[in-house]
């Protein structure tokens, strides 16, 4: 029996690319943030186009088929627009651990003692589990100032 040639999954189709960096001041040097900014508008999208958005070095890049002109149209201006507001986009716990660089104990310390102010809790159930949990997030200018006095510590 003879074998048959099958498609690879990279294609020779032209592209439509679209590329959105991100600064500093959202991502707060963070690549677990990038990915979190990333599931958070992913969410936002309709399901047969999330996976065409995904991140890069420091941003995020959307890529469809060039027949997919219309549909690369509509999410671009969806991931625009949720761009708008995204500076301001609560920051979660493993976020914070790695913008920080502390171990989720240190987290939980911080929180009780004050030194890391709580900017309220968001309930989530996990896809696949019937429980939900429920986590502080934190104000993402209150972890720029953070971040500002540990420089300023370190100089």
């Amino acid at each position: 029996m003879p074998k048959t040639k099958t498609k690879s999954k990279e294609s020779d189709d032209p592209e439509l690319i679209r590329e959105w960096p991100l600064p500093v001041e959202t991502t707060l040097g963070s690549g677990v943030r990038v990915k979190g900014i990333l599931q958070e508008i992913r969410s936002r999208l309709p399901s047969p186009v999330r996976k065409s958005l995904d991140m890069h070095a420091s941003g995020l890049i959307l890529v469809m088929p060039e027949s997919s002109k219309i549909a690369f149209r509509a999410t671009a201006s969806a991931v625009s627009k949720a761009l708008d507001d995204i500076a301001d986009l609560p920051v979660i716990p493993r976020e914070i651990e790695d913008i920080l660089t502390i171990t989720a104990s240190e987290r939980k310390r911080w929180l009780e003692d004050g030194r890391l102010p709580s900017a309220g809790t968001r309930t989530v159930r996990l896809q696949g589990r019937a429980r939900k949990i429920t986590f502080h997030v934190f104000d993402p200018h209150v972890v720029e100032d953070l971040l500002g006095r540990d420089a300023d510590a370190d100089s």
